[in-house]
């Protein structure tokens, strides 16, 4: 649905998006993830066809983003990170002018407004000024604007940034509920934790290159792959010798706080990976699993760049 090929950008020195390519299946939740400045927001203008690449490719809905644009608006609902508000029109008015946009007046305009403020949960505040609406429910309120015109992709630039806990909760399962009715939707975040639960496939971007694409439960192998902490009293660079010997022993790091590495065969490799340390006469002063999360997945990939 979207597809993305050797994308550059430049403002000036600074490289934004460096031979980026992605592609987000029909009807998957993306999470693309990245550290600020990593490239997120500029790869979501190029798509939305509001900034021009520099090289390469991108398509949505396999229309190209700089040859037919406008026919990727036509498929494609973005919201970005900086919304726009009226804030001296009601809520109903507010998206009656925007289906005003798209052709759609009078009685169809009002259905279209009731329709898509009941998908957000704002039914109740169609009468109620934009300005009096907390940020939460503008946030919802520019979601109903970017489904307007019943896209089929929609592109989100970080929809729960500022919002409450409770908020955040309120638009993951809206976004969960577009996903049930077979939009494709590319959502840029930096709450990990917030996509973990709600993405199908995710890709991670660093200084604007994709470093790791494909579907969630891939990208969250180190669940599986158990991660422990061991810190010894001396002979650091000889312990993680002895360890990457073990067989079963993942990737061996040496740390401030320790000695990290993984385990294909989980605790039984670690236990050994252990007695194998103390055999070797090296005194260990702590051993312990670590959590294993998108977070802790992610902070891998930025630290490495692979």
């Amino acid at each position: 649905m979207i597809r993305v090929r050797g994308l550059r950008k430049r403002y000036g020195r600074v490289t934004a998006l460096d031979d980026l390519s992605i592609t987000v299946p029909a009807g998957a939740i993306y999470g693309f993830i990245g550290q600020n400045g990593a490239g997120k927001t500029t790869t979501l203008r190029v798509l939305s066809t509001l900034l021009p690449p520099d090289g390469g490719e991108a398509e949505v809905a396999g229309a190209d983003v700089l040859r037919r644009p406008h026919e990727v608006r036509r498929v494609m609902g973005y919201m970005p990170d900086f919304f726009g508000v009226y804030d001296d029109l009601k809520v109903g008015e507010y998206l009656e002018f925007y289906a005003s946009l798209h052709g759609v007046r009078g009685s169809a305009a009002a259905s279209l407004r009731d329709s898509l403020l009941d998908l957000v949960d704002l039914g109740p505040k169609v009468d109620e000024y934009v300005e009096n609406l907390s940020r939460g429910m503008q946030q919802r309120l520019c979601l109903a604007r970017a489904l307007v015109h019943d896209p089929q992709v929609l592109l989100l630039d970080e929809p729960a940034s500022g919002l409450d806990p409770v908020a955040r909760v309120e638009m993951r399962e809206l976004l969960k509920e577009l996903g049930r009715m077979g939009k494709t939707i590319l959502i840029s975040s930096h709450i990990l934790s917030e996509l973990a639960d709600l993405c199908t496939h995710v890709g991670v971007i660093v200084s604007g290159k994709l470093v790791r694409e494909g579907p969630m439960r891939e990208l969250l192998w180190a669940a599986e792959w158990p991660s422990y902490l061991m810190r010894v009293l001396r002979e650091e660079e000889r312990a993680a010798t002895v360890l990457e010997q073990v067989p079963g022993v993942g990737t061996v790091e040496t740390a401030d706080d320790g000695i990290r590495f993984r385990c294909e065969g989980g605790a039984e490799v670690a236990a050994t990976a252990l007695a194998a340390v103390v055999r070797a006469g090296i005194p260990v002063v702590r051993f312990a699993e670590l959590e294993n999360s998108l977070e802790s997945t992610f902070l891998e990939l930025a630290r490495n760049g692979v």
